[in-house]
């Protein structure tokens, strides 16, 4: 029966017109504790003692039945009143009841409880407490056809059937319980419902019907929890046969519903307490191999607890192995393009020895194109390549399939946007291992069309000249340097095969091509080769000759003391005289040094007079070659021409020019810059007293 609001129409007060409106808390202004501290349960006895005995409502003692009918009448009245205004509140259905059972008045009591289901038969608890009354003061039949109508009526309600159920079997009535089982059963309860009539069963030594109705509980609830179960009960009746065949039963007719961890678990530590290692190792390997990876974290857990306690080292290896395979799987599934975790998974699989599984994993990583044309997205990618070749070629010794690899890596590379020298050149030392010259010479030809790079260049040259063939390396260079003619150091190293080979003239000429160049990379280190070369040559005049040349070009001050020092350590012999003494060869170098050292000073301090540091390096140098002539060199000559270093501040701004304070430097000071600065005598002679009195403190 529906609950509906009350109507007023009727004479009913409406849910609004009954709520008790209680009144709204004063507010405390003044919250400081009393000074005298008193209980709630004091203010209350004394305010019961103070209370007059006039005033105290009196105690009605019942004295015959007129009195008991009229207390009765009255009790009803307002019970009455009550249920008319809130007839569906419950408690007061249950207050009236309870009363007219307090009076033994069973039929109107019974009457209440029929009422109040009328008004809400969905309350679990009106059904409870009306069967509680009839139980207790053991109106069996009544209590029945009250358990009857509640089972009837709410069928889903488990806690019915069980009071019920519970009733019967504590009068005895064993058959009568089980008929109430089957009733419940029909409409197909939970796990705890068929439990519940299995235990009830096995209470009684009933274990056949407890297997008719598990194998009922199986069909009705295919599920693993119900297989495992059932087979639980049959190990623990001491069939273990029974058992194991619940489980595969359980395996086979579940399907893909029954490919969970719980059932395999559960399958494999019943094999393991059956003493059954191999079953249950294989039953452990057969789930790790059907359940997703995902859902077989305990499972992995329990196989590995297993083969620490029963396997040998073998096993516990693969049993890590799998775990392994199991994250980089989870990994490679999230995100394909991460190859660095490839390249742990090739590599675990390399450890294991499984040449298919390995060739498996670099056939999915190879999968993995970069999205985007760009080299950087493709240089973690290309070495997945080489791996995979290089294992072909060393683990699995497959030649063949090396050559693939190397071939598809090829193709599949961009060459027109980018490319890989490190690849081309691999390849073509795999075909040099595998004595086809020829081919190597095709694929680094290729190169050189497709992709030239000074790598595959200078990898082409050195492959050849091993070979010695200086023919090949000359054309090559001739295209190495068709391709890149600002290239310094091709040009060096062309220069030195020819010298190697004796080719005074052809390297010179070389040389000479590659500093009239108009653009160059690094032209300091081509004009050091070749001024290198003419002195290893012992062409002191044309090495003389070059260091003209070069200064026309620059005046750096490096120049300039590599020049000196060339001076200075080239023995010259004059007017042709081969025994002209040690000394005069010495002194002919010193002034020859310091002549290109007293022109570099002039060039600087002409030329680059703000370059202050440079010609105190300069001078410095000179005055260490004026040193290392021992008695033939004058180092008054440089000091005279030393700066003197002086440390000043200058301002610093900042990028919008607002100031940013002072920084120190060093600045020098020449002699010749003295006349020029009337304020350098004061700093001078400060200089002199500052270094006076530091003399004195040292000397006290």
């Amino acid at each position: 029966m529906a609950f509906k609001e009350a109507d007023p129409s009727l004479g009913y007060l409406t849910r609004k017109e009954t709520e008790v409106k209680l009144p709204r808390p004063t507010r405390v202004k003044n919250k400081t504790p009393a000074p005298i501290q008193i209980t709630a349960e004091q203010i209350l006895r004394e305010a019961r003692e103070r209370q007059e005995a006039e005033i105290r409502p009196p105690k009605q003692k019942i004295t015959d039945r007129e009195e008991l009918a009229d207390y009765r009448l009255r009790r009803r009245k307002e019970f009455e009143d009550q249920i008319r205004r809130v007839r569906w509140n419950i408690g007061v259905w249950v207050k009236y009841a309870q009363w007219e059972e307090s009076q033994k008045d069973f039929a109107r009591a019974r009457s209440i409880w029929e009422r109040a289901i009328d008004v809400d038969y969905r309350n679990t608890a009106l059904w409870l407490k009306y069967a509680e009354m009839e139980m207790k003061h053991r109106f069996i039949n009544h209590a029945r056809n009250v358990w009857d109508r509640a089972v009837t009526l709410l069928p889903r309600v488990d806690q019915l059937w069980y009071k019920y159920i519970h009733m019967e079997e504590m009068l005895g009535n064993i058959g009568g319980a089980r008929q109430i089982f089957e009733r419940w059963m029909e409409w197909h309860p939970d796990h705890h419902g068929w439990a519940a009539y299995i235990k009830f069963e096995l209470r009684y030594n009933e274990v056949e019907r407890a297997r008719r109705i598990y194998e009922r509980y199986v069909q009705c609830l295919p599920t693993v929890k119900a297989w495992v179960r059932y087979a639980k009960f049959e190990v623990k009746n001491g069939d273990v046969g029974k058992g194991r065949a619940c489980y595969e039963r359980a395996i086979e007719e579940l399907g893909e519903d029954g490919q969970t961890e719980e059932l395999f678990v559960a399958f494999a530590q019943f094999e393991e307490r059956c003493k059954e290692m191999e079953r249950a190792r294989c039953i452990y390997k057969y789930a790790l191999d059907h359940i997703p990876k995902g859902q077989a974290e305990d499972l992995y857990r329990k196989f590995v607890l297993f083969e620490k306690q029963h396997g040998d080292t073998e096993d516990i290896e693969d049993v890590v192995l799998g775990r392994k395979r199991f994250q980089y799987e989870e990994e490679v599934k999230k995100n394909g393009l991460n190859y660095d975790v490839w390249f742990d998974y090739a590599r675990l699989e390399e450890s294991a020895g499984d040449k298919e599984r390995v060739r498996e994993v670099y056939e999915r990583a190879i999968a993995n194109i970069p999205p985007a044309q760009e080299k950087r997205y493709w240089q973690r990618y290309i070495y997945l390549w080489i791996n995979y070749a290089l294992f072909e070629e060393l683990e699995a010794q497959d030649i063949e399939r090396t050559r693939d690899v190397y071939r598809e890596c090829l193709k599949l590379i961009p060459h027109k946007n980018f490319s890989f020298a490190k690849i081309w050149i691999l390849a073509a030392q795999f075909e040099i291992r595998q004595k086809d010259l020829q081919a190597a010479r095709r694929i680094l030809g290729n190169a050189i069309g497709m992709a030239p790079k000074d790598k595959i260049f200078k990898a082409y040259i050195m492959i050849e000249l091993q070979l010695c063939n200086v023919d090949r390396c000359r054309t090559l260079y001739e295209k190495y340097l068709e391709w890149a003619p600002a290239n310094c150091y091709a040009w060096s190293k062309f220069a030195e095969l020819e010298r190697s080979l004796g080719e005074t003239e052809r390297a010179r000429s070389i040389f000479e091509l590659a500093i009239s160049q108009p653009v160059l990379d690094m032209p300091e280190l081509l004009w050091k080769a070749y001024i290198e070369a003419e002195i290893s040559e012992g062409e002191h005049e044309r090495t003389r000759q070059l260091y003209e040349r070069l200064l026309d070009r620059t005046k750096h001050f490096k120049v300039w003391v590599s020049y000196a020092k060339f001076e200075a350590t080239i023995p010259h012999v004059e007017d042709g005289s081969a025994e002209q003494d040690i000394d005069s060869r010495r002194q002919t170098a010193l002034l020859r040094s310091r002549t290109v050292f007293e022109r570099a000073t002039e060039c600087l301090r002409t030329s680059a007079p703000e370059q202050k540091e440079e010609r105190a390096m300069l001078l410095e140098e000179w005055h260490e070659m004026e040193k290392s002539f021992g008695d033939l060199g004058d180092v008054s000559i440089v000091k005279k021409k030393m700066p003197r270093r002086v440390k000043r501040k200058r301002a610093i701004f900042n990028e919008d020019g607002s100031s940013a304070g002072f920084e120190e430097y060093t600045d020098y000071i020449f002699p010749e810059e003295t006349g020029m600065q009337p304020n350098l005598k004061i700093l001078e002679a400060a200089y002199k007293w500052k270094k006076q009195k530091i003399t004195e403190e040292e000397d006290e």
